[in-house]
Order: structure tokens, then sequence, then C-alpha cells
């Protein structure tokens, strides 16, 4: 399973550099967010939450033990989070009268029990990196 993110992060970057969309660049950091919720490693996603880092640790323990939680409920209701996908039409949801404001990214979360559901996650670009708002 890490290798699959190797691989996804290379290709991350590769699409960087060819001109892919902001909305796609956003949605594979996004992507990669949630892969580290469903891999239980809830402090890496929390990571890619933007300002966090300026959170009191009190605070952060709290948002970790809601995540835990949001993860717990998944597992119950679903089976778990196994896998997740950018959804096809990512590029063609794009809001272009914003040029430099957040940028909505579409995933599909697939879970256990073979159901499936999309989300939208509010994405801002931060420092050159893309991080859930």
């Amino acid at each position: 399973m890490k290798h699959l993110f190797y691989i996804l992060g290379v290709f991350a970057v590769c699409c960087a550099c060819s001109g892919v969309s902001r909305e796609w660049q956003a949605a594979t950091a996004a992507q990669q967010y949630y892969n580290y919720l469903a891999e239980g490693d809830a402090v890496r996603f929390l990571e890619g939450k933007i300002g966090v880092d300026s959170l009191p640790a009190d605070y952060c323990e709290q948002l970790l033990k809601a995540i835990e939680q949001y993860r717990d409920d998944m597992q119950q209701k679903h089976n778990g989070l196994v896998s997740v996908l950018i959804s096809d039409n990512t590029d063609q949801k794009a809001d272009t009268t914003q040029a430099n404001a957040e940028v909505m990214a579409y995933l599909i979360l697939c879970f256990g029990d073979s159901t499936r559901e999309e989300i939208v996650v509010p994405m801002v670009e931060a420092d050159g990196q893309w991080r859930m708002k």
C-alpha cells in the first residue's frame, strides 16, 4: 500500500510539471490526506489542514480525537474506508470565477461494504502546498 502512495506522489510531481490544472493538483493532495485517514494516520491527516501548526496543543488533541472518531464511525457503518478516488469530473466542476480563491476537490470515498460517497473538500494553496480548509 505504501508503494502505491509513493507512485501517486511521483505522479503528482510529474503532473505538476506538465501543466495539470489547479483543481487536479488540489484533488491529488486531498486524496493523499484521505489515504492517510484510511491508513489510520490521524496525525498526518490533521497536518493536511491549513493553519494547524498555529493551533494550541490541547485543541489539536481534541481534533485528533474527532478524526479518530470519524474513522471509527466509518469502520462501524461501512466496514472502513478502503480507498479514495479523484472524481472523474474534477476539472469540469472548477469554479473559474475566483482565480485565487479556494479550490474544491471532489473525491469518491470507497468503503468496505461496497458503498461509495462523493465528498467535496475545500482546498487552499499555501507556500506551494495544497491544504484542506
